[in-house]
C-alpha cells in the first residue's frame, strides 16, 4: 500500500521535532503538553526545534491528554457594554499601557506554549459569560484588567475559584490572586522629592477616590507629607482623566494660588495639570514643580517632560501569567498576591 502524499509533503511529527532538538520523544511531548519540571533550557530548544520543522501540535489531543485547554484570556472588564467602534475603546487599545500588559503576559506563554486570547467584558452577562469559560474549559484562566470599582467580575470569580488574577488589588477583599505596585511607597518618593526641592506649599490632585489606587495614592502621599511635618495637603479629584486634571487643576490655583508643588496620581491627568498651568502663565518646574504617577506614553508627551512614579507594567503583567499557569497546574485554590516596588523617575518637570 503506497501513501498519496509525497516525503515533501509529510506532516512533521513529534519524532521529526526530538531528531532535530537531540532529545527524547517524551521530552518533547513534555514540553509541547506544557507539563512544568522541564529545564527551561530544553524547553527554548524544543520550541526553536518545532519552530524549525514546522510542527503543529494537535490541540485536540493534547487537551485530552493535560485536561487543558492550552489557551487563558485577557480579559477587558469595563462599566459599560459599548460597541466595536466606540472612542474609548480606541483610546484604550491604542494605549501604550494595554500593549505593555499583553508584551508582559506574552513573555511567558510563548515560551510554554499557551495561547492568549483577547475577551471584552461591558456588562454582568459578559462578565458571567467568562466564568462560564473557564468552568466548560473554554480557557484554562484568566487574567483580569478591571477598569471600574463596581465591576462585578472580579467578585464573580473570586465566588467560582476559577484560575483567575488581577492586575491591582481588587475594590473589596475577595480570594482572588493579585499583582501590584506598592502605591503608599511611590506617594513617598514624590513627597520626599517635592521637599527635597524646597517646595513649600504642596497639593495633590487625586484619582477617583471609590477606585483602591486613587485611595491609596491619595492616603499614601498625605502620610508622607504629614512625615515632614505638613499637617495639611489640598487635594481634588482629577478621576484619572486628562479633562479631570484640567479641571481640578483649575479649581487648585482658584483657591490656592501660592501652591508651588503638585503630586497628580497620573501621567494623563498631569498633562491636563501641565496645561493649566502653561495657559496661567506658570513655569514648570520654576513656579510650580509637578509629579505625576505610572510613567506612561503621557510622561514623555508633556513639555517639560514629567517627573513620575514607575510602575513596572511589564514585570507585573508577566507575573500575572506566572501565577496563573502555576495555579492552573496545581489545581488548587490558594490565592497570592505580589506587589512591586516603584520608583521615581526624575525628568525636567519636578
Amino acid at each position: 500500500m503506497t501513501s498519496d502524499q509525497t516525503p515533501a509533503q509529510r506532516l512533521p511529527t513529534l519524532e521529526d521535532v526530538a531528531q532535530v532538538a537531540g532529545v527524547s520523544r517524551a521530552t518533547v511531548s513534555r514540553v509541547i503538553n506544557n507539563i512544568r519540571n522541564v529545564d527551561p533550557q530544553l524547553h527554548k530548544v524544543v520550541w526553536d526545534a518545532v519552530t524549525a520543522t514546522g510542527y503543529v501540535p494537535n490541540r485536540a489531543a493534547r487537551s485530552l491528554v493535560t485536561g487543558r485547554t492550552g489557551a487563558i484570556a485577557l480579559v477587558v472588564s469595563e462599566a459599560e457594554n459599548r460597541a466595536a467602534d466606540d472612542p474609548f475603546l480606541g483610546a484604550f487599545f491604542s494605549d501604550p499601557f494595554f500593549g505593555r500588559v499583553v508584551g508582559g503576559v506574552l513573555s511567558v506563554l510563548r515560551p510554554s506554549g499557551v495561547h492568549l486570547a483577547l475577551v471584552l467584558a461591558g456588562d454582568e452577562d459578559a462578565c458571567a459569560k467568562v466564568v462560564s469559560d473557564v468552568r466548560q474549559g473554554q480557557v484554562d484562566g484568566v487574567v483580569v484588567l478591571s477598569l471600574h470599582p463596581h465591576d462585578p467580575l472580579p467578585r464573580l470569580l473570586a465566588d467560582a475559584a476559577v484560575p483567575a488574577v488581577l492586575y491591582g488589588r481588587p475594590a473589596a477583599p475577595m480570594p482572588i490572586s493579585y499583582v501590584d505596585v506598592a502605591t503608599y511607597q511611590g506617594a513617598k518618593l514624590a513627597a520626599d522629592h517635592l521637599v527635597a526641592r524646597g517646595c513649600q506649599h504642596v497639593a495633590t490632585i487625586s484619582g477617583s477616590v471609590d477606585m483602591p489606587a486613587g485611595v491609596d495614592r491619595l492616603n499614601g502621599f498625605r502620610e508622607a507629607m504629614a512625615k515632614q511635618g505638613v499637617a495639611y495637603v489640598p487635594s481634588y479629584d482629577g478621576g484619572f482623566t486628562q479633562e479631570g486634571g484640567e479641571r481640578a487643576m483649575e479649581r487648585l490655583l482658584a483657591e490656592h494660588p501660592e501652591v508651588d508643588g503638585v503630586f497628580v496620581a497620573s501621567d494623563v491627568m498631569a498633562q491636563g495639570v501641565m496645561t493649566v498651568l502653561r495657559e496661567a502663565g506658570k513655569s514648570v518646574p520654576d513656579d510650580v514643580a509637578v509629579i505625576g504617577f505610572d510613567d506612561s506614553s503621557a510622561a514623555l508627551a508633556t513639555r517639560p517632560q514629567l517627573t513620575t512614579v514607575r510602575q513596572p507594567v511589564e514585570d507585573m503583567a508577566a507575573e500575572m501569567a506566572r501565577l496563573l499557569l502555576t495555579r492552573i497546574d496545581q489545581r488548587a485554590n490558594r490565592t497570592t498576591s505580589v506587589i512591586f516596588d516603584p520608583d521615581l523617575v526624575a525628568r525636567a518637570s519636578a
